[in-house]
């Protein structure tokens, strides 16, 4: 009997239906109580997905990851600010967002950073994503305590 159990070997590559196929088969198998744990999952479909199917705590280096490849993630879509069209946008990355990133920095400024190479528009990125997955979290577990988790992971977007 452990304080806690980690599941990993899982999302290295497999189909993600045989990823969740095997949190189904191997979660109920965990004693109730314990806290569990799983290793690498991070999209956030997928984070939502596996709190559904009982998993309690993950980590990943998906924010980061996808800062260095300049994707920033909203709650309305996830895009590629290095694209042209965020060259004269002067809106924070996401409308509303209270993080560091949105509350000082507009798209445009961002877009400029990264087409240089200047590492702050990566840092900016990654602090948004971060502070995306964070509200996330919050949000899910808000719905949780609401039993209302299965509406919210339905009504993101995909």
């Amino acid at each position: 009997n452990f304080d806690g159990y980690g599941i990993g070997g899982l999302s290295i590559g497999e189909p993600k239906k045989v990823m969740f196929e095997t949190l189904r088969n191997t979660v109920p198998l965990i004693p109730e109580g314990k806290p569990r744990y799983l290793m690498g999952v991070g999209s956030p479909a997928e984070l939502l997905e596996s709190i559904s199917l009982g998993i309690d705590i993950f980590d990943s280096a998906f924010p980061t990851r996808n800062a260095r490849h300049n994707t920033v993630y909203t709650k309305s879509e996830k895009y590629n600010i290095t694209k042209g069209r965020f060259a004269q946008d002067f809106v924070p990355l996401e409308e509303g967002c209270k993080c560091y990133a949105c509350k000082n920095y507009s798209r445009a400024y961002v877009n400029h950073l990264l087409r240089v190479y200047e590492t702050l528009g990566m840092r900016l990125v990654t602090i948004h994503n971060l502070h995306f997955i964070q509200n996330l979290m919050r949000e899910a577990r808000k719905a949780i305590l609401g039993d209302e988790f299965e509406e919210f992971k339905n009504s993101f977007r995909r």
